[in-house]
Order: structure tokens, then C-alpha cells, then sequence
């Protein structure tokens, strides 16, 4: 799913959402610029300074008077009705005293004058109608925000045995919504977490996401098989998307000490940074089909364990950020980006592979990005930050199996 919106991510984005916080405070920064503009009509009055110093210097009367119309038409564009008021009343009055010292015939001046008065009240209610629709877009945006938080809650920095920090970033960044998605939470089966990406864009494709995300919020919960948590998402799906529609998506768990399960559902591949340094993609050992088309491949996912010992960190990804390109058309090279960043702050990781990835493509993101990164901290640094949600058990091994087919 740019402004990016931040969330702990941008976005963002990300618009979860370490810099959430980074954004609000930009944005107050923005407003206290802009205000003393929106507040006081200095460029309008600039430009009526102009016109006035024109007709001082040339003296040529009528040929500069009626661009003092000028002053309330540009103040409907950064002022309100008032400022507007003003603009217009001091262009009048250094047009009557200029007129009057050019010795302009009177019906001239009063057709100026009209056409001035003219001009001031039609900016006035340009500026009214302004005020309002902003006021509207405000409210709108107001209420996408708050759909955000519902659809994508904060991530903490600490969940269970791991540090944790996510960015995302929608493409439509006023909107502050996309159709990228994310989840991390403990379960009694262990810490479990979906990275995906909707097929499509806008509301159908936020729909989807909520659909997506309600479903694995509620079966992490209660299946013990991370599979089956797969299938509830799958039926779901089957029963309320069009035949065209389907999610990439990545679902993890971390059920006991040093052990992490996978199910890649057509997904972008996560990248494991091993503590001794060594990045891999953690390519599906049985491709998947999308959550959502299963029916009509008759392919079923399959479970693939990992070792996953301390120091070992895993990001997630979806594809707006390793098909982002430049200038030249080049994609972003994602894995090489996290070898240059990858420390043991992921929130610093993060933030510095998303900042890459905006000078990548020229500050402006044309999809939705999302990043979502875990560290296995030691098992005492663990216990420091999270206590009580430590590991569920010793390390076994678990082979890759195949899903059960689900009706």
C-alpha cells in the first residue's frame, strides 16, 4: 500500500509507527510555517505594493489601475473571506488616491472601482467555498487516519521474544490508506505474524486487507496448526472475493526456542539475516498459490521450518518496495540495501531502508510499501524487555509438510 504515511512505519505512511510520532511532528512543523501565509495576506499585499510602485514611477494611470484587482484574487487563494475584505478595501483606497493624483476622469475611476469591488466579493466567496472543502478534506483525511489505526495497528517494539520495527507506506499518501498488510501478535501458540499485498487498489483493496486481517487476528488465536491458520484465511476468502481477486501473503510463527515456521502464499520471499552476518532469501521449498485461488490450482501451501537463533532477524517485504524503480527503471535492490543497513536496532534498519528507498525513487513511492522487520535479541535481553512472554518450549525440528486440503 507515502507518505507516505508513517508507522513506526512512514505513511508513513509509516503514513505503525515509531515515526507516527516522526510525521505529527512534521506536520505541526509544516502548519507553523504555513501559518503566518494563511493568516496574513503578505503576498497579496506585495502585489498590490507593486502595482502602486508601477504608477508612481510611470504615472500612467488607467494602464496600471486595474491590476490592483489583482491583490484580492491571489489573497482568495491563501486567506480567508476577512483577508480577502482587507485586500480589496486597501486596493480601493490607493486606487482613489492614485486616480485621484493621475487626474483619471471619474467614470473611469468608478468603472475601475466596480470592477475592483467585483473581483474582492467573488474572492470573498472563492475563499469561503475553499475554507470549506478543506475543512471537509481534513475531516476525510481525519477519518482514513483513524481507519488506518483499526486496519493496521501499532506495532510495539517488543513482541514476545523479539524486537520489532515496521514502516509502511501508501502510494496514495493523501488518503494515508492502502491495500498492503501487516499483523504481529502473541498467541498461546507462540508469536505469529502476516505480511501480504491485495490485488488492486483503493477501497476494494482496503476491504480485502480488513477481511484478511480480522480472520488471521482470530484463527492465530485459536488454531495450534500454523497451517490451518492458512486454510480459515483461504475459505474466507474463496467465499467473499470475485474470481480475479487474491493476496500474496507471507504467514510466520515462532512456536517454541529457535524454531520459526513459514508458509509463503505466492509472496515476495523474506530475507534471513543470520547473527553471523550471512543474508538469504527464504525461498518457498513448495510454491503456493495466492490465498484466494487455491481452488483453481489444487496446490497447497506447505509448512517450512527454520532454525532461528538469537541474533537472527527476518524481514518481511511486499513487492511496491523491490519494484521500485528510479529514473533509470532500475528496481531497488533490496537485499543489498538491508547488507548496508542491518544492525541490531531494527527500527534503525528499517528506517534507513526506507529512506533509501524514497531517495531511490525520487521521493515519491507509486505503490505501496510495507517492511516489517523481527530480531531474536539474546534470551536475557529478551526477558529484560518482554517479561513472562519468553519461548514456549526447547527446539525440535520440524519437517516441511504439506497442507491439508481444505473443502
Amino acid at each position: 500500500m507515502s507518505q507516505a504515511r508513517d508507522h513506526g512505519v512512514d505513511h508513513q505512511p509509516v503514513r505503525p509507527f515509531g515515526n507516527r510520532v516522526a510525521g505529527s511532528r512534521a506536520s505541526a512543523l509544516r502548519r507553523a510555517v504555513a501559518q503566518p501565509a494563511v493568516g496574513r495576506p503578505l503576498l497579496p499585499v506585495l502585489v498590490v505594493a507593486l502595482v502602486v510602485s508601477a504608477d508612481l514611477a510611470g504615472g500612467a494611470g488607467m494602464i496600471w489601475l486595474p491590476l490592483l484587482a489583482a491583490g484580492p484574487a491571489l489573497a482568495a487563494t491563501t486567506n480567508g473571506p476577512l483577508g480577502v475584505l482587507c485586500v480589496g478595501f486597501l486596493a480601493a483606497a490607493l486606487g482613489v488616491t492614485l486616480g485621484i493624483r493621475d487626474g483619471v476622469p471619474l467614470r473611469e475611476l468608478s468603472a475601475v472601482l466596480s470592477a475592483l469591488a467585483a473581483v474582492t466579493l467573488a474572492s470573498g466567496l472563492a475563499s469561503t467555498l475553499r475554507g470549506r472543502r478543506e475543512r471537509v478534506l481534513a475531516a476525510v483525511r481525519s477519518v482514513a487516519e483513524t481507519a488506518q489505526h483499526a486496519l493496521l495497528r501499532p506495532v510495539p517494539s517488543t513482541v514476545g521474544p523479539f524486537q520489532v520495527a515496521v514502516r509502511y507506506s501508501a502510494a496514495a499518501a493523501e488518503a494515508r490508506i492502502g491495500g498492503d498488510l501487516y499483523a504481529l501478535i502473541p498467541t498461546p501458540h507462540g508469536v505469529r505474524l502476516i505480511v501480504g499485498d491485495v490485488r488492486g487498489k483503493g477501497l476494494p483493496a482496503v476491504g480485502t486487507a480488513a477481511l484478511v486481517l480480522g480472520v488471521f487476528r482470530e484463527a492465530a488465536h485459536d488454531e495450534a496448526d500454523l497451517l490451518a491458520v492458512v486454510d480459515r484465511i483461504e475459505r474466507s476468502l474463496a467465499r467473499n472475493l470475485g474470481h480475479d481477486d487474491f493476496v500474496t501473503a507471507v504467514v510466520a510463527g515462532y512456536p517454541r526456542a529457535g524454531h520459526l515456521e513459514v508458509v509463503n502464499c505466492g509472496h515476495a520471499p523474506p530475507l534471513l539475516v543470520r547473527a553471523s552476518g550471512g543474508i538469504t532469501a527464504v525461498e518457498p521449498t513448495h510454491p503456493a498459490p495466492p490465498l484466494g485461488l487455491r481452488a483453481l490450482t489444487g496446490h497447497t501451501p506447505g509448512l517450512q521450518a527454520l532454525p532461528f537463533a538469537d541474533g537472527d532477524q527476518l524481514l518481511l517485504y511486499t513487492d511496491g518496495v523491490t519494484e521500485a524503480r528510479d529514473g533509470d527503471r532500475s528496481f531497488y535492490p533490496l537485499a543489498e540495501g538491508l547488507k548496508r543497513h542491518v544492525s541490531h536496532e531494527p527500527a534503525a534498519t528499517v528506517g534507513a531502508l526506507h529512506d533509501e528507498l524514497l531517495a531511490h525513487v525520487g521521493g515519491r513511492l507509486h505503490d505501496d510499501a510495507a517492511l516489517l522487520l523481527i530480531r531474536k535479541p539474546a534470551a536475557r535481553l529478551a526477558e529484560a524487555e518482554a517479561p513472562g512472554a519468553g519461548d514456549l518450549g526447547p527446539t525440535a525440528p520440524a519437517p516441511v509438510r504439506e497442507a491439508r486440503c481444505c473443502s
